[in-house]
């Protein structure tokens, strides 16, 4: 009989002797905006802030991790990235959620929330990426896979600069894609231009078609109360962020009053806010997003709660991390489809049948293209490569 051991006993002793971080700015094709733009609280958004993590043991296995930000908050992740990434070096880099909470207190006191913890989330990834590499796993295998595909839908189609003949177009290529759903974002200062546009999309889809709309947190309680009750006749699989992320009540008495699933989460950035979510049962569908909460370890966390409680999932943005994440949850979940990151790697997503394929290559599957390099803004290394 073989014995491993040996071998599984060097894997043990594994040290971390290179990290990269790297801020890397995004162009967008098209300036993007939503009900917070229409109203003046944001400007479009014309470019995504990437944080990178790359770190090499010293026995040479490798991992690559990600974390964004929209709009603001991208110099000041790789900030705070650079400051705990030194923290790493030496350690063994599959005691991960060890060096997550190493990386928490490392800066423990600018919070456990927000841009620190979006900061640790490309470093978590990037472990786990190099774990599932070293077991020659995909990342939703290593972690313990439910199915090969999940359903998914279609975002990046549906925002409010777009002209309604233009979401018509956008929703046929969709399908053509092979994209299960599609989701329209409303929440205009005049309700009845958003009815208008989910009617017609309605009507274009066919009745049973998957649809979806975001109001982006727009709308308060009475309002939304009204615009819930409005959109009832239109069979949507739910209705995302009718009011403020924070108000967990609120959403609560909107998922208890109408037929229509509510959807939120994707703005939370801990595991305690999410769990306050699910305790208050303020959402039908929680959207946890991994790099946004810190990581893969929180999000699982985060995703055991929540299916404990018997809530769906679609996490929301990030799908070529989210597919995996999706690919273990035991109830059928949702990845939302974008596609404005893949100028970034030089691997593709595979969509069919209303279904994204789970990539089968080992960790994330991804690579990063040569384009990275002419939008990266600056980049530190710790250590030495082995």
């Amino acid at each position: 009989m073989n014995d491993h051991t040996p071998s599984q006993g060097c894997a043990d002793q594994d040290q971390i002797a290179w990290v990269r971080v790297a801020s890397v700015f995004l162009p967008l094709a098209n300036p993007i905006s939503d009900a917070k733009v229409l109203t003046g609280r944001q400007k479009p958004m014309t470019e995504i802030a990437m944080l990178f993590v790359e770190i090499e043991s010293k026995d040479g296995h490798r991992g690559l991790g990600f974390s964004y930000s929209k709009r603001a908050g991208g110099p000041g992740q790789f900030a705070h990235a650079q400051e705990i990434a030194p923290a790493l070096l030496g350690e063994n880099p599959s005691d991960i959620q060890k060096l997550w909470t190493k990386l928490c207190w490392a800066g423990a006191s600018v919070g456990r929330s927000g841009l620190s913890t979006q900061a640790i989330g490309a470093f978590d990834v990037a472990l786990w990426d190099l774990k599932a590499k070293r077991a020659n796993l995909s990342l939703a295998r290593l972690l313990g896979a439910q199915r090969d595909s999940v359903r998914c839908y279609n975002t990046s189609g549906g925002f409010l600069h777009t002209p309604l003949d233009k979401l018509k177009v956008n929703t046929d290529l969709s399908r053509e894609k092979g994209i299960g759903g599609i989701k329209l974002k409303v929440g205009q200062p005049d309700s009845a231009l958003d009815l208008h546009r989910v009617a017609t999309i309605r009507q274009h889809l066919g009745d049973d078609f998957p649809l979806m709309v975001d109001a982006n947190q727009q709308w308060d309680r009475p309002t939304a109360q009204r615009m819930c009750r409005r959109f009832e006749e239109f069979n949507l699989v739910w209705i995302e962020e009718p009011l403020d992320c924070y108000d967990a009540e609120g959403h609560a008495a909107l998922a208890a009053a109408f037929d229509t699933p509510i959807a939120t989460g994707e703005m939370l950035t801990s595991v305690a806010e999410h769990a306050e979510f699910i305790k208050a049962r303020g959402a039908d569908y929680l959207m946890p997003d991994g790099p946004r909460v810190g990581g893969i370890t929180p999000f699982l966390k985060i995703a055991a709660m929540a299916e404990q409680a018997g809530v769906m999932l679609a996490p929301h943005f990030a799908m070529e991390l989210h597919v995996h994440l999706a690919a273990t949850y035991p109830t059928e979940p949702w990845v939302e489809h974008f596609e404005w990151l893949e100028p970034l790697f030089n691997e593709r997503l595979e969509t069919r049948d209303g279904r994204m394929r789970v990539p089968n290559r080992p960790g994330l599957g991804l690579s990063l293209s040569e384009r990275v390099a002419g939008w990266t803004a600056q980049q530190t290394e710790f250590g030495r490569r082995a």
